[in-house]
């Protein structure tokens, strides 16, 4: 698929930028080129000892900022496929700075958007969040409006031969800034902070988002919100898979935090269908028509109401599999005592 290709990540030097390099790179050597675009030049220097040029020599470095306009038009040339990774996602940092969010989450993306087409690009495809469903926080709703804006820029293609596509999926496991990685220091100290015990949460890893990803580059007709269908966790098993023997102190939920999270809402039941692995949330007036989509994909309408909870889930993982999951993508030399 990506052979021959030339292929641009936003916040590539991210936690799934890192997951979807090596991905690339493993899966299709004969890729033309693989820019990693970000604007922290340390997380890029030390990203390239990963990827010597006489070794990886379709790999590109690129600097810049998701909310410069001519610097992703810049970046873009001779590009066919983009993966936009870019976001700015902690809650309480958004709260507190809400411009700068706005200014990279919802102004990014419309620079994207744009500089795509007016570009060679031909598919696009955005990284949302559970968060952007229902949302309570200022990180969600930028992100739903990001959502809301690569749907609708299949609206305003014209006749040019480019696609924009969503994959939105929970509390990626082990990435950067997740409770995972942050109890794991605290455990230590003897303390975990949990915000509230009822708190639960979607959980994927990072394999699983790099798959989402593909599997939208290779199969979207443009305007799909891809969802995986995934277990969820309760935030008082994660801390006693880490930290059996430490005091488990309820801090209270922090501002712009929801208890349960949602990927789909029970309005958006009227557009969603199950493709089997994933679901899908249909545009409402898609450049194509949906019967031959049904048919393409054996796609099957979720009942009226439908909705998708981290609270209500029918999968859950156990303090036991979360150990395994730990062990396996975390920290292979992790362990307890009990």
């Amino acid at each position: 698929m990506l052979n021959n290709k030339a292929v641009l990540i936003t916040g590539g030097t991210g936690s799934l930028g890192k997951a979807l390099t090596s991905r690339i790179l493993s899966n299709w050597p004969g890729i033309k080129r693989l820019v990693i675009f970000s604007r922290d030049e340390q997380k890029q220097f030390e990203m390239a000892q990963d990827y010597p040029e006489h070794l990886f020599p379709q790999i590109r470095f690129f600097i810049g900022d998701v909310r410069d306009l001519e610097r992703i038009k810049r970046a873009l040339k001779g590009i066919d496929y983009v993966i936009h990774a870019a976001a700015m996602k902690h809650v309480p940092i958004a709260e507190y700075n809400p411009m700068e969010c706005v200014k990279t989450n919802i102004n990014g993306a419309e620079n994207i958007i744009n500089a795509s087409l007016d570009s060679d690009v031909q598919h696009v495809v955005a990284l949302s969040t559970d968060k952007a469903a229902a949302p309570i926080n200022l990180y969600g709703a930028t992100k739903l409006a990001s959502d809301k804006l690569f749907v609708a820029a299949n609206n305003i293609k014209g006749d040019k031969d480019i696609k924009f596509s969503v994959v939105r999926y929970g509390n990626v496991m082990g990435s950067n800034g997740s409770v995972i990685p942050f109890f794991l220091k605290k455990r230590n100290e003897g303390i975990l902070p949990i915000t509230v015990e009822s708190m639960t949460r979607f959980n994927i890893s990072l394999e699983g988002g790099v798959d989402m990803v593909l599997h939208a580059l290779s199969t979207a007709w443009g305007g799909e919100i891809f969802v995986p269908k995934l277990p969820s966790y309760r935030i008082t098993d994660i801390a006693t898979a880490i930290g059996p023997d430490c005091e488990h102190k309820v801090i209270g939920i922090r501002p712009g935090e929801k208890i349960h999270e949602e990927m789909i809402t029970s309005s958006d039941s009227f557009f969603t269908y199950d493709l089997g692995k994933y679901y899908t949330i249909l545009p409402q007036s898609p450049s194509w028509k949906i019967d031959e989509f049904i048919k393409h994909f054996d796609a099957k309408k979720v009942t009226e109401g439908f909705q998708y909870s981290s609270g209500d889930n029918k999968e859950w993982e156990t303090v036991s599999s979360l150990r395994q999951l730990i062990i396996e993508h975390i920290d292979p030399q992790f362990s307890v005592n009990e």
